[in-house]
């Protein structure tokens, strides 16, 4: 049963968050990477190789550091929402999200009676692991849990406002680099009219009383972020930080020893 969800508190508090994705299958990264003082780690079902079983441990991982577990699922599939659920995950990312009846069947996956049809098991992480502690589960988890969905195209764009009617959302989160494919300028995430887009609509999830966020993977976009008011921030993602790390001690050498290393 989750207890505390530092995430939630944490954005009820108006604190901006960050966090980072995790492609890489291991609770030892999410460990290391939890160590660092960072608010969330989404663990990425839709593009990491990433199992169920090793997803549990990376969640258990990132709740011993008091850092939000939060997993980001293949898409609006019931059963992966609610396995996510199922294993303790403090929020649930759905992608490619366009439509406002996509978004009303999140809440029914995700959801308990009243507010959805989520299916109910206590012989779950998330249930305590027998029936003893099932009273109350339902009421705490509907009260306890986020729900993140990610628009990444015009149809998305222009449905936002009845988007932002549907109660039992929390977090918006603009996927800019399928934005930036929808719009015939793939990659090109610091196109103006790319942040035109994202500051308008980061006003628009504010004033619905939502958690406006998306992804950065520089200072400069980090600020950016920060200045047009998003509170849920991505930092980029495990595998390209660790890439840009050793790659950076290479260029180091490089540098030193004036030849290219082999």
């Amino acid at each position: 049963m989750l207890k505390t969800n530092f995430l939630k508190n944490k954005l009820e508090n108006e604190k901006v968050v960050i966090g980072t994705w995790s492609v890489i299958p291991s609770p030892v990264v999410s460990d290391v990477i939890s160590a660092s003082g960072l608010d969330f780690l989404i663990i990425d079902f839709e593009h990491g190789p990433i199992s169920f079983e090793t997803a549990q441990q990376m969640v258990m991982a990132c709740e011993s550091r008091n850092v939000s577990p939060v997993m980001r699922v293949g898409g609006l599939i019931s059963d992966e929402i609610l396995r996510a659920l199922e294993i303790g995950v403090h929020c649930v990312h759905v992608p490619n999200i366009t439509t406002v009846d996509e978004v009303k069947d999140i809440v029914v996956y995700s959801k308990y009676p009243p507010l959805g049809n989520r299916g109910f098991s206590p012989f779950t992480r998330a249930g305590g692991y027998g029936h003893g502690p099932a009273k109350g589960l339902h009421e705490n988890a509907n009260k306890s849990t986020l729900i993140a969905i990610h628009i990444e195209g015009r149809e998305a764009f222009e449905q936002i406002e009845s988007i932002l009617e549907v109660s039992g959302i929390d977090i918006i989160f603009i996927g800019i680099y399928d934005l930036s494919k929808s719009l015939g300028i793939p990659g090109q995430v610091d196109h103006p009219l790319i942040k035109d887009m994202l500051q308008d609509v980061t006003k628009k999830i504010t004033k619905a009383r939502k958690y406006p966020g998306t992804i950065v993977t520089t200072a400069a976009q980090l600020q950016y972020a920060v200045e047009i008011g998003m509170k849920y921030i991505t930092y980029s993602v495990d595998c390209e930080i660790l890439l840009r790390g050793y790659r950076n001690i290479v260029h180091e050498l490089e540098t030193l020893t004036c030849h290219k290393v082999i």
